[in-house]
C-alpha cells in the first residue's frame, strides 16, 4: 500500500484488535456457532462488548473467554447472579470461585458482586468481565468512575448486557470509557451534534458511527441477525394482561382524581391505593397455585402486604444482607419456594427464572427499561411456556402505563435501526462477510477552457503535470467530522488537529510540486472557536497560524495576507456565538469578542517567475486591494449552494466569495494562465476564473458538489461566449460605418 492508503486506513474509526489469538476449535464444545465466533471475535478484540439479547448465551461466552483471557480473571455480577453463575460453571465444567474479597482470590476465575469491588485489587487480575454491565448507568457516579479507573489498565476486558438503543448515548458512553475505547467527551464530539432536541447523531455520522460501534461491540436479538440459523430460538407467546383496579383514591381538594402530576402524585397514588392493589395481585397468584410466580413489587410495604397473604413465598429486600438474598433467589431458581417477592433493581437483571412463566407487577415505574428486563427473567431463551405478566394498576397509573408502552415502541424502534445498520460492519468484523469497502468513484467533466475531476484531491493531484499551475485559490476543509461526508478521504473528517495536519500536508507538498516557480497559492482560512464539550476550553485556535507553519515546513515560501473585513452582526445570527451577542455584553463583556475576520494567505514556490503577471487592473484598483484589510467583499456575493446540499449535511455550504477569488486571480495571473482549485466544492474558484478567461483544474471529492460545479462551469462558459447585445449593436455600426 501507499503512504496515503496506509494514512486513510489509520483514520478509520475501527477500534484495533489488542488481545488473543483463540482456535475455535479450541473452545468449549457447548458453544453455539454464534457463540462461538463472538467469543474468537472478543479473544482477539481484547477490549470488547457483547449486547446479546436475554437467552442468548452470555454467561457461557463469558465463561470461555474468561478461560483463555489470562490466568487471573475477575467477573463482576449483578447480586444473586454470582452464585447462578458459579452453579452454570459447573454445569459445563468450568471452575468459577465465588469470592467476598481478595484474600479468597486463587489462579483462574474468581466471581463477586459488584458491591464488593472496594475489596479487591483490580491490579492483580489480568482480565475483568462485567455481567449485565448495564447497570453501570444505574449506579451512582464514583461507582461507575470507580469501575472505569480500577480496570483502566487491565489487558483484558468484556462487557457483557442485553442490546443498547442507539441513542442511549449514557450507556454507550459508559461501555466506551470503561473499555479505553473512546470518552464520553470524545464520543460526543465524534458522531453526535446539541441542537434543540438535545444529542443526536450527525447525518453524516451514521455510517461511520455504526462500523465504530461494531469494531467493539457486538449487537444482537437473534442469531440470524449475524447471519446464524434461529434454529431453537424461537419462543413461545408473551401475553401482557393490564389488570385494573378500581379505586376511591382521589388527590387532596379534588372530587376525583385527574392526570398525575410528577414523581410526588405517582407516589401519593400507589400509597394510597397500595391495599387493592397487592389484594388483587394475591388473588392472581392464588388463581394459578400450579405455577411459579415473581412478584414485582416498588415499595418495601407492597412486598411485605404481599408475602404476608401469600403464604408461599419468599421475600427478598435491599435490608437483607446479600448471603440471604442470595439463598432466597437460589431457592426459587431451584423450585423449593413457589412465589418470589422482590424489586426489580434486586432481582430483575442476569438471573435465569425460566422454570417460572407468571409474573405480577404490583404497580408500575416509568423505566422501560427495568420493564423490560424484569419479564425478561422468565421470557427468555429455554422458556418453553407462554408467559403471562399482569400489571396491577388503578385507574390513575394508566397513563403510567402507556409511557412505558410509548417507551417500548421507542426502543423497538431505535433497536432495529441499530441491528441493521451495524449487522454489515458485525458479519465483517466476525469475518462473515468480505470487507466492504466505501464505495469511491472518479470522473473527470470538461469545457471550454476548464477540467473538474470528481475524487479525492491528495490522488488526483498525482495526475497533473509538474510546473503546470501558474495559480491555486482554494479554502481548505477545516476539522468538523462529518458535516459534509463520511469518508476518511475527507480532509475534515479528522478526528485531531494532528491527524488533520498529517491529511493536509499530502495535498500541501503536491501543490508546491505542480506550481511554477515564483507562481503563488491563495489559501483563504479563518480562526476556529474552540468548543469546551471538544477541546475543554471555549476561544479560539489559530487556525491561520498553523496553516502558515506547515506550509512553510513543506518548503513554501510565506509570502503575504490579506485580512477579509467581515459583519459581526451577521456573524452572530448565523453562529449564536455568545461573544458577540449584545446581552453577552450588557452581561458580562469579558466573554465579548470580535468577530472573526477571514484571511487570504499568500504563499509563494521557490524560484524566479519566468513569466511576468502584468494584472488587468487600474491604479486605483491596486491602491484599495493593496491594503492589509479588504473592505468591500459582500458575504452573500457567492454562488447558489441549494441545489449541492444534502439532507444530512450539518452545516450549509460556505462557497467562497466570488469578489475574493476575483482579486486573487485578477492579482496573480494572467490570461490565459491555468488556476487550480484541489477543493472546488460547487466550482466558485473555476466559474471566476473562467469569466477572467483563465483556465481551470478542480477537484472535488464529493458527487453531488461535483455535479453542481459543472454547471456552474458550464454557465461561466456560456456567459463568457455570449455576445453584449450592446457590444454586438456597436460592433454592427462600426462595420457598417467602415
Amino acid at each position: 500500500m501507499s503512504a496515503y492508503a496506509d494514512f486513510l486506513e489509520s483514520k478509520r474509526l475501527i477500534v484495533p484488535s489488542v488481545g488473543r489469538h483463540v482456535e475455535p476449535r479450541a473452545l468449549h464444545e457447548a458453544l453455539f456457532p454464534f457463540q462461538r465466533d463472538l467469543t474468537v471475535w472478543a479473544l482477539r478484540k481484547g477490549r470488547a462488548a457483547i449486547f446479546a439479547d436475554t437467552g442468548l448465551g452470555k454467561t457461557l461466552m463469558q465463561l470461555v473467554w474468561a478461560q483463555h483471557a489470562g490466568a487471573r480473571v475477575l467477573i463482576l455480577a449483578p447480586l444473586g447472579v454470582a452464585r447462578q453463575t458459579v452453579r452454570e460453571g459447573q454445569r459445563w465444567s468450568i471452575p468459577v470461585r465465588y469470592c467476598r474479597d481478595h484474600r479468597e482470590v486463587v489462579d483462574g476465575i474468581s466471581i463477586t458482586n459488584y458491591e464488593m469491588l472496594e475489596h479487591f485489587d483490580a491490579a492483580a487480575f489480568d482480565a475483568v468481565v462485567l455481567d449485565e454491565s448495564s447497570i453501570l448507568k444505574n449506579f451512582e457516579g464514583k461507582t461507575r468512575t470507580s469501575l472505569i479507573r480500577a480496570f483502566a489498565q487491565t489487558p483484558m476486558r468484556l462487557c457483557c448486557t442485553a442490546t443498547p438503543a442507539p441513542n442511549d448515548i449514557s450507556e454507550l458512553a459508559n461501555h466506551a470509557e470503561f473499555l479505553g475505547v473512546m470518552s464520553r467527551a470524545e464520543m460526543l464530539a465524534s458522531f453526535f451534534v446539541h441542537d434543540d432536541e438535545g444529542w443526536r447523531l450527525k447525518g453524516h455520522a451514521r455510517e461511520p458511527f455504526y462500523r465504530w460501534l461494531a469494531s467493539w461491540g457486538m449487537s444482537l436479538k437473534r442469531p440470524s441477525d449475524l447471519g446464524y440459523s434461529d434454529l431453537g430460538y424461537d419462543l413461545p407467546d408473551l401475553e401482557i394482561i393490564p389488570q385494573i383496579v378500581e379505586t376511591d383514591y382521589a388527590p387532596p381538594g379534588q372530587l376525583f382524581a385527574t392526570t398525575l402530576k410528577g414523581v410526588t402524585d405517582r407516589m401519593a397514588v400507589r400509597r394510597q391505593t397500595l391495599e387493592d392493589r397487592v389484594a388483587r395481585a394475591a388473588e392472581l397468584i392464588a388463581a394459578e397455585p400450579d405455577q411459579s410466580w415473581i412478584a414485582w413489587c416498588g415499595l418495601n410495604d407492597e412486598g411485605r402486604a404481599l408475602a404476608a397473604a401469600v403464604k408461599d413465598s419468599v421475600l427478598v429486600e435491599g435490608q437483607h444482607s446479600p448471603e440471604d438474598k442470595a439463598d432466597a433467589l437460589e431457592a426459587f431458581a431451584s423450585g423449593q419456594v413457589r412465589v418470589l417477592v422482590t424489586k426489580a433493581k434486586i432481582a430483575g437483571f442476569g438471573l435465569n427464572f425460566q422454570h417460572c412463566a407468571r409474573q405480577v407487577f404490583v404497580g408500575l415505574g416509568d423505566s422501560y427499561e427495568t420493564y423490560y428486563q424484569a419479564i425478561r427473567r422468565s421470557y427468555r431463551f429455554g422458556q418453553e411456556r407462554e408467559v403471562h405478566a399482569h400489571i396491577v394498576l388503578t385507574e390513575p397509573e394508566e397513563a403510567i402505563y402507556a409511557n412505558v408502552l410509548r417507551k417500548e415502541r421507542e426502543a423497538q424502534t431505535t433497536g432495529a435501526e441499530l441491528l441493521r445498520h451495524v449487522a454489515s460492519f458485525e458479519k465483517e468484523e466476525i469475518g462473515r462477510v468480505e470487507s466492504d469497502e466505501f464505495v469511491y468513484g472518479t470522473d473527470e467533466a470538461r469545457g471550454a477552457g476548464w477540467r473538474l475531476l470528481l475524487g479525492d484531491a491528495a490522488e488526483r493531484l498525482g495526475e497533473l503535470e509538474p510546473s503546470s499551475v501558474d495559480l491555486s485559490v482554494f479554502s481548505p476543509p477545516f476539522g468538523s467530522l462529518y458535516t459534509y461526508s463520511n469518508t476518511e478521504r475527507d480532509l475534515g473528517n479528522s478526528r485531531t488537529e494532528v491527524e488533520f495536519w498529517e491529511h493536509f500536508s499530502f495535498i500541501i507538498r503536491d501543490l508546491l510540486r505542480l506550481t511554477k516557480p515564483g507562481r503563488l497559492a491563495c489559501v483563504h482560512v479563518a480562526q476556529i472557536p474552540s468548543q469546551k464539550a471538544r477541546d475543554g476550553v471555549i476561544g479560539l485556535k489559530d487556525f491561520r497560524g498553523a496553516t502558515i507553519d506547515h506550509f512553510q515546513s513543506a518548503g513554501w515560501i510565506f509570502h503575504g495576507e490579506v485580512c477579509i473585513d467581515k459583519d459581526p452582526q451577521a456573524q452572530a445570527i448565523r453562529t449564536k456565538s455568545k461573544g458577540l451577542l449584545f446581552t453577552q455584553m450588557h452581561k458580562d463583556s469579558s466573554w465579548s469578542r470580535p468577530a472573526l475576520a477571514d484571511y487570504i494567505l499568500i504563499f509563494r514556490a521557490p524560484g524566479d517567475n519566468r513569466v511576468p503577471i502584468k494584472p488587468d487592473i487600474t491604479n486605483d484598483e491596486w491602491i484599495g486591494w493593496a491594503r492589509p484589510v479588504w473592505y468591500g467583499i459582500r458575504e452573500s456575493d457567492t454562488l447558489n449552494v441549494v441545489e449541492a446540499r444534502s439532507d444530512d449535511d450539518e452545516r450549509h455550504i460556505c462557497p467562497l466569495q466570488l469578489g475574493t477569488i476575483e482579486r486573487c486571480v485578477r492579482l496573480w495571473s494572467n490570461a490565459g494562465e491555468t488556476v487550480l482549485s484541489p477543493f472546488a466544492g460547487i466550482g466558485s474558484e473555476g466559474y471566476e476564473a473562467v469569466l477572467r478567461g483563465r483556465r481551470f483544474v478542480g477537484i472535488e471529492l464529493k458527487p453531488e458538489y461535483w455535479r453542481v460545479g459543472i454547471k456552474n462551469l458550464r454557465q461561466a462558459e456560456r456567459l463568457v461566449h455570449t455576445p453584449d447585445l450592446f457590444s454586438a449593436e456597436s460592433s454592427t455600426e462600426e462595420g457598417a460605418v467602415a
